[in-house]
C-alpha cells in the first residue's frame, strides 16, 4: 500500500489555478515590498498605491501589523506564494505527492488564511483602510483555501468519511469563494462605507 495520492488523470485544471494564483499574489507581495523598500528610503514618499485616505497602502505598511512578525509582511507572500506556483507547475509536468505532502501544503494554506483573516479585520476595523495589493493577496489566498482543501477532503487525504463531503462540496467552490469575497466587502462597506468615498 502506497502513501501516495494519486489520481486518473493529470490535474490540469488545478495545476493552472495554482500558478496563476500564487503567480497573482506573488506579485502583489512583490510590489508591496518594493513600497516598504521606498518608505523605508523616502519615509514620507506617497505611494503608487495610495488613493486615498482609505484606499492606500502607506498606513498598512507602517502599521505594527504590517510587520506582525518583526518582519515586513510582504516577504512572507514572496516565499509562500512561490511556493503555490512551484506545487502548480510541479502537478503541470506530471507531479503526483504523497499524502503527508499535501497534508503539509494544506495546513501552510490554512495557516495563510488564517493571517490574511487577520489582516483584512485589522484593516478594515482598527487602521480604517483598504490596502490595494493586500486586497490581490486577499483574492489570491481565499480560493487558494477552498480550492485545495475541498480538493484534498474529496481526494481522501483527510480520509473516507470527509471524501464525501469534499466531493460534494466541489461543484460548490467558485460560489464558495464568491460568498467570502462578498462578505468581506459587506463588512468594509458597513464599516468604512466606501463607496460613499469613490
Amino acid at each position: 500500500m502506497t502513501d501516495a495520492v494519486t489520481a486518473p488523470r493529470r490535474p490540469w485544471i488545478l495545476g493552472i489555478f495554482l500558478t496563476v494564483a500564487g503567480a497573482a499574489g506573488w506579485w502583489a507581495a512583490f510590489n508591496l515590498t518594493l513600497d516598504k523598500f521606498l518608505a523605508y528610503e523616502h519615509p514620507k514618499a506617497a505611494l503608487s498605491c495610495d488613493f486615498s485616505f482609505i484606499v492606500q497602502c502607506t498606513a498598512n505598511l507602517n502599521s505594527p501589523e504590517g510587520s506582525a512578525f518583526g518582519f515586513p509582511n510582504p516577504v512572507i507572500g514572496l516565499g509562500g506564494f512561490a511556493a503555490v506556483i512551484a506545487v502548480g507547475v510541479s502537478l503541470l509536468a506530471g507531479a503526483r505527492f504523497a499524502r503527508w505532502y499535501w497534508i503539509v501544503f494544506n495546513l501552510g494554506i490554512a495557516g495563510a488564511l488564517a493571517f490574511v483573516i487577520f489582516l483584512i479585520s485589522k484593516s478594515i476595523f482598527h487602521l480604517g483602510t483598504l490596502c490595494p495589493w493586500c486586497m490581490v493577496v486577499w483574492a489570491a489566498t481565499i480560493p487558494l483555501f477552498w480550492v485545495v482543501t475541498i480538493r484534498n477532503a474529496a481526494e481522501g487525504v483527510f480520509g473516507a468519511p470527509l471524501g464525501r463531503v469534499g466531493a460534494a462540496l466541489r461543484p460548490w467552490i467558485i460560489p464558495i469563494t464568491v460568498i467570502s469575497y462578498l462578505v468581506v466587502a459587506i463588512v468594509a462597506q458597513l464599516r468604512l462605507n466606501l463607496l460613499a468615498h469613490l
